[in-house]
């Protein structure tokens, strides 16, 4: 239960869905659980405390950037695998800021895959 309700902090789902995602994880685990239903949701997040930790930085934040490429799929894959078409991939990139110290994800930006990481560096930050 405590971990259905972190899911719907950290995604900001609401109940149904979080019941139908955990209920998915765990088919995908090979796993013969149930997933809590909404309405034992619903009566424990009262009384459940979700804290997510949290380390903040005491002398400053020394912050690692990096990207990485992620291939968009869509119709095209579709169609090239069909019909075997050729066409250009399309690619977007993720831009990642993490903090040096405490290896904590603290920024995330997806732009398209011509945008270089000094171009998003303010927008991290």
């Amino acid at each position: 239960i405590q971990c259905c309700l972190m899911i719907k902090s950290l995604f900001r789902l609401s109940l149904r869905m979080v019941t139908g995602f955990v209920q998915s994880l765990i088919k995908l685990c090979g796993l013969n659980w149930i997933a809590p239903d909404y309405t034992t949701l619903c009566r424990r997040q009262k009384y459940i405390d979700i804290a997510i930790s949290y380390q903040k930085s005491s002398d400053g934040l020394h912050l690692l950037v990096d990207s990485t490429g992620m291939k968009f799929l869509g119709e095209g894959e579709w169609k090239r695998k069909k019909h075997r078409a050729e066409y250009r991939r399309q690619w977007r990139k993720l831009h990642i800021g993490i903090d040096a110290k405490t290896l904590q994800i603290r920024a995330i930006q997806l732009t398209t895959n011509n945008v270089s990481d000094s171009q998003v560096l303010g927008d991290l930050l």
